[in-house]
């Protein structure tokens, strides 16, 4: 089973530090949500574990089936079966789904075997329509392109799409229910729970109750001054939901 351990990091921007020393431990098969007022660091963190340059991690490690993430460039971060679904994905006009996904899944072929000729076209064609109908997509969704004029919902379902074709151990979902309407969260949350199992462990970052109506986390944990300051089952997300931050906070002030 593969582990994804966050031992206390530190990460800043600009030297401005964000996250002061946040530990986590994350199992395959395991749903972790983390919840948080704007600002507590918590696309910093997703954003951290990705390797994103603009953050700089001061101290702590990330330990991912024995090796340690900060030394991994991002592509070999993806290699190595962690996956991140962004806020605000990327339009790429001019490359259709299907494309950059064939491209997504030749690179890592390559990656282990420089000799590879690249998944054949039939083959791909069979396993994408599988994804997409596991997923419930239209297949006219594979010829469109990346992200161009979709709406919001169209967005999310194509990362969970690339989630789905990749296949990670670890998936970093950060904020996903940003800018979906109901309908939308639905479809996006099913895609979600149709990948779910002993397989994927999933890190859901999100401000709000609702989307945790449709993914069923194990664990939340709530996040403040770029740590985790509680921690417990679903009904912690409820519990937020009903009374907000302020007894957070004032527990996490008490303390220190």
């Amino acid at each position: 089973m593969s582990q994804l351990e966050i031992r206390n990091l530190h990460v800043s921007i600009e030297d401005k530090e964000i996250l002061k020393g946040l530990t986590l431990t994350i199992n395959q098969g395991e749903v972790h949500a983390i919840m948080g007022p704007n600002g507590t660091g918590k696309s910093t963190l997703a954003y951290t574990l990705m390797g994103h340059p603009n953050y700089t991690v001061t101290a702590g490690e990330i330990i991912f089936k024995g090796k340690n993430l900060l030394e991994l460039e991002s592509d070999e971060r993806s290699r190595a079966g962690i996956f991140l679904a962004f806020q605000y994905p990327v339009a790429i006009p001019g490359v259709t789904v299907a494309n950059f996904l064939r491209t997504a899944v030749n690179a890592r072929r390559r990656a282990e075997n420089p000799e590879d000729k690249g998944i054949p076209i039939l083959e791909f064609r069979k396993m994408l329509k599988e994804k997409m109908a596991m997923l419930k997509m239209d297949q006219a969704f594979a010829g469109r392109y990346l992200n161009d004029g979709f709406s919001g919902g169209e967005k999310k379902r194509a990362e969970i799409l690339q989630m789905a074709t990749l296949k990670p151990e670890i998936a970093i979902l950060d904020e996903t229910d940003s800018g979906l309407d109901i309908d939308a969260l639905r479809i996006v949350s099913e895609g979600v729970n149709a990948l779910s199992g002993p397989e994927l462990g999933v890190l859901v970052i999100t401000h709000y109750q609702r989307l945790l109506n449709y993914i069923k986390p194990h664990f939340v944990h709530i996040m403040m001054h770029g740590r985790i300051v509680e921690s417990g089952g679903p009904d912690l997300a409820l519990h937020l939901e009903e009374q907000g931050y302020d007894w957070v906070r004032e527990k996490y002030e008490e303390a220190v």
